[in-house]
């Protein structure tokens, strides 16, 4: 009965391992925060579970018209798990999308989109 708890224990404890490894990097908050309605941002925050490997994490602007509007080199922050780039000049009124392609620094890719509203 003893060796069979200690195996179970031990089955449970390599599963829960084995698990949080093939964990991928999810947004844990945004800034601005997603379908959130604020004045023109200076910069994009996003942080996620995991640190990130910064020359394959990138983010993309979108425009009210779906086109790219250029953003600043993104750095990275708080223990590499916040990918933060700045804001070129003031958006005007409208609804953004922003677009994340990560890579985890254990080699996972992640992706996502969210939007937010700058209001006039």
């Amino acid at each position: 009965m003893r060796n069979t708890l200690i195996a179970s224990l031990a089955l449970a404890a390599f599963v829960a391992a084995a698990g949080q490894a093939a964990a991928h990097a999810s947004v844990k908050s945004t800034t601005p925060t997603d379908k959130a309605s604020v004045a023109s941002p200076e910069e994009l925050d996003l942080t996620f579970s995991e640190a990130l490997n910064l020359p394959f994490s990138k983010l993309h602007l979108l425009g009210p018209d779906g086109k790219e509007i250029e953003i600043g080199k993104g750095v990275l922050k708080d223990a590499d798990k916040t990918l933060t780039a700045p804001v070129t000049g003031p958006l005007k009124p409208g609804t953004y999308t922003v677009r994340w392609n990560v890579l985890s620094v254990d080699g996972h890719k992640t992706n996502g989109t969210y939007t937010f509203t700058v209001k006039p």
